[in-house]
């Protein structure tokens, strides 16, 4: 194929996973597959994709930073146990050799397309939990909650959660929430602020190591970066027009099966 051609395609895919993490989330599970049918390497797509999307995460932060200014004590806190995760994350994977990462590769996917699964009951949860600390605690529950620093355990959650994140990503998000959910917080967009502050942190200092290494396809990721923010954007101005129901069946297809075709390729070798 071109190499025109496939930077085209590139855009393309990006552009279409900038579209989907507006609409639904799980934007990843189109991208890394593509680029892996595009005849990129597991650990060099995975590589890149981390330094490909992350300037397109700061307009998520700048989208909740009214929820942010609520919770400055957590994000703070925040900051270090996701800085230090990416980085254990990232160096994991640098250190992880090809053969290795391949051989992780399909558990991973669908590890990741299962979380994807999951994600819709456990934000029915989270709301429904939202509405009950409505009725019982108040509104101000999680302003007087996060106003004081966060507990050790917590950040070690973070921490944990944030290596996982440096080293693949995909399913990440949903990984936090579900963690800020089990801390007590009800409150959708202040979780979802925390969210996109933590993997603006542990994916920041992830794609500066990989920046460095010799993983990184630059032609694609650059490529990708620009259909990203043309997608982010496409996605943020029709995200309530589209089906979100068709667009998350379509993700968890295509997750599922190149998770399985990644898998049967690896048990017949």
């Amino acid at each position: 194929m071109p190499t025109s051609l496939r930077l085209l395609l590139v855009i393309i895919v990006a552009t279409l996973g900038g579209v989907m993490n507006s609409i639904a989330g799980g934007g990843t599970l189109l991208t890394f597959p593509a680029l892996i049918g595009l005849g990129i390497a597991p650990i060099v797509a995975n590589a890149t994709s981390t330094v490909a999307l992350w300037p397109a995460s700061l307009s998520s932060i700048f989208g909740y930073r009214e929820e942010l200014k609520g919770a400055l004590s957590w994000a703070r806190a925040f900051a270090l146990p996701s800085l230090l995760g990416g980085a254990v994350g990232a160096l994991l994977l640098l250190h992880t050799s090809p053969d290795r990462f391949a051989a992780l590769m399909p558990w991973l996917v669908l590890g990741a397309t299962a979380l994807f699964i999951v994600q819709e009951p456990v934000m029915r949860a989270i709301r429904r939990r939202q509405s009950d600390g409505r009725h019982y605690t108040g509104e101000g529950a999680d302003s007087a909650r996060t106003a004081s620093l966060p507990s050790l355990s917590i950040l070690f959650c973070q921490f944990l959660v944030s290596i996982y994140g440096g080293y693949f990503g995909a399913g990440v998000g949903i990984l936090m929430l579900a963690a800020l959910g089990f801390t007590g917080l009800t409150n959708i967009h202040r979780m979802n602020g925390l969210k996109n502050w933590g993997g603006l942190c542990m994916n920041a200092i992830a794609a500066l190591l990989f920046a460095f290494s010799r993983l990184v396809s630059w032609p694609v990721a650059l490529s990708m970066a620009v259909g990203a923010l043309i997608g982010g954007y496409v996605g943020s101005r029709v995200a309530q027009r589209v089906g979100q129901r068709v667009v998350r069946l379509a993700i968890i297809i295509i997750g599922l099966g190149s998770g399985l075709v990644m898998l049967v390729s690896q048990l017949r070798r």
